[in-house]
C-alpha cells in the first residue's frame, strides 16, 4: 500500500499506572547520571524556520541524536542508565552513587565484579549496550535479526561485544537473548521492550531515553503543540510522551505515533479500539530497521493508549522523503543527517501538511500556522551505503497520484 494509514486514538483509558515512571524527578535522576560522563553533551535542537513556513507551521524543530556520545544514535541513553540502575540495585547503592568515575574504577570490580548483558537489536540499541558494557568493564552479547546491515554488526563488534546475526526476526532474537541470559551465570537481559515479568529494566531504559526529551524541553523557548514520534516496540515514543505528559499536565502537546507499515503493531492495536495490544509476526521488510518490531512494550503501550492522539502506519517512501528533506532543506535552514528510522517524522509531517489525502487527519490534530512541531531524529547515517542510496540515488521515491 502506498498511502499512510492512520487512526485517531479512540481507546478506553486504563488506570495509567505507568505514567509515573516518566516523572520529571525520575528523568532528572537519569540526566544527573549522564552529566557525570565526560562524553556527555546536549545534542542539537535544529530550527527549520523556512521549512516550517513552507509547510504552513508556526515552528518546526528537530532534535538531532546523530551526535549522541559519538555513536550516531540515541539508544545508549537507555542501555547505559539501565545498566547503572541494575548495578546500583545489586550493590545496594543509590543511583546517585553510580558516577562515571565509580563505574569505570576499581571499586566497581570489588563491589560488583562482572556480569554478561544480553540483548537483541537491529543495531543502535545493541551498539549502545555494547558501548556501555565496555566502558563499565562488563560483557555484552548481542543478537541481530536476519537482514541486518554488516556495518551495524561491525560497529557493535568494535565495542568488544559478542555479536551474531540470527536467521530469525527481531522479536525472536529478543526471546533468544532472554533464554541465553537465563542459562548464563550472572546473565542479564538488557532489552528495551517489556513483557509480563520483565518490566523493571525496560522502565529504567525508558527513563534514560527521557533525557532526550528533557534536553529538548530546555532548548525550546515554548511548549511544543505537537510531537511526532517514531516507534518500534514503543519504548522511546512512550518515554517522550510520558515525560511531556508529566511536564505539561494541564496542556500536553498532541502526540502522533508513527510506525513502519510492515511492523505497525501499535497502529493495529489502536485500530482494535478496546485497549488491548496487537502483534505483528513473520518478516517485517522495511528500510526502517529500527522500527521493525512486531510486539509492543507493555509499559509503553499503556502510556501511549492513554496519551497518544493518533497512530500512523507509513510506507518506506515516507521515511525516504524525510531523509532527503532533512539532508537538503529549505535555503537558510541547517541540514540534518537522519537515517531511515530517524526521518519518518519529517516525511510524515510533510505529507500531512501538503497532501489532500491527509487533510482530515491534519484538521483533527489542529495542525496549522500556530503549531510548533517537534521531531526526534533518533539516528544518523548508521548504514552509510543505504543512506547514500536513498538520499543521493533517489531510492524509494514518493509514489505518483
Amino acid at each position: 500500500m502506498n498511502r499512510i494509514q492512520w487512526t485517531l486514538n479512540a481507546m478506553p483509558k486504563s488506570d495509567d499506572r505507568y505514567l509515573s515512571l516518566m516523572s520529571v524527578a525520575n528523568v532528572d535522576r537519569a540526566r544527573a547520571f549522564f552529566k557525570t560522563f565526560p562524553q556527555y553533551a546536549v545534542t542539537p535542537l535544529v530550527r527549520l524556520d523556512n521549512m516550517a513556513g513552507r509547510l504552513g507551521l508556526g515552528g518546526l524543530y528537530v532534535k538531532d541524536e546523530s551526535h549522541r556520545f559519538g555513536l550516531n544514535a540515541f539508544k545508549v541513553l537507555g542501555g547505559a542508565f539501565a545498566m547503572a540502575r541494575y548495578i546500583a540495585e545489586q550493590t545496594n547503592q543509590a543511583i546517585e552513587a553510580m558516577t562515571y568515575d565509580y563505574l569505570t574504577g576499581e571499586q566497581l570490580r570489588r563491589d560488583f565484579g562482572q556480569a554478561t548483558f544480553f540483548t537483541a537489536t537491529d543495531g543502535n540499541h545493541g551498539r549502545g549496550v555494547a558501548w556501555a558494557a565496555r566502558q563499565l568493564g562488563q560483557r555484552a552479547v548481542v543478537h541481530m535479526p536476519r537482514g541486518s546491515a554488516k556495518v551495524r554488526f561491525d560497529n557493535i563488534a568494535r565495542e568488544g561485544a559478542t555479536v551474531t546475526i540470527e536467521d530469525m526476526n527481531y522479536d525472536d532474537c529478543v526471546r533468544l537473548a532472554a533464554r541465553e541470559a537465563a542459562q548464563t551465570e550472572r546473565g542479564v537481559v538488557m532489552q528495551d521492550t517489556a513483557w509480563a515479568g520483565y518490566e523493571l529494566i525496560p522502565s529504567w531504559i525508558m527513563q534514560g531515553y527521557g533525557c532526550m526529551a528533557r534536553e529538548a524541553a530546555e532548548q525550546l523557548a515554548d511548549r511544543p503543540t505537537h510531537v511526532f514520534l517514531q516507534a518500534g516496540v514503543g519504548c522511546m515514543a512512550a518515554a517522550v510522551v510520558g515525560y511531556y505528559a508529566n511536564l505539561y499536565p494541564e496542556h500536553p502537546p498532541k502526540f502522533v505515533i508513527i510506525e513502519a507499515e510492515s511492523a505497525a503493531c501499535l497502529y493495529k492495536g489502536a485500530c482494535q479500539r478496546d485497549g488491548s495490544p496487537a502483534t505483528v509476526g513473520g518478516d517485517m521488510p522495511t528500510i526502517m530497521a529500527g522500527l521493525a518490531c512486531g510486539e509492543p512494550n507493555i509499559l509503553g503501550w499503556d502510556i501511549l493508549r492513554n496519551h497518544a492522539d493518533a497512530f500512523l502506519a507509513c510506507p518506506d517512501w515516507v521515511s525516504a522523503r524525510g531523509m532527503r528533506m532533512l539532508a537538503a532543506p529549505m535555503q537558510g535552514d541547517p541540514a540534518v543527517v537522519s537515517g531511515e528510522s530517524g526521518a519518518v517524522g519529517m516525511g510524515g509531517i510533510d505529507a500531512l501538511m501538503t497532501e489532500a489525502d491527509y487533510a482530515e487527519l491534519k484538521d483533527a490534530l489542529g495542525l496549522g500556522a500556530d503549531s510548533r512541531v517537534l521531531l526526534f531524529s533518533t539516528e544518523g547515517d548508521t548504514d552509510p551505503e543505504n543512506y547514500r542510496n536513498i538520499v543521493w540515488g533517489g531510492a524509494y521515491p514518493t509514489p505518483e497520484g
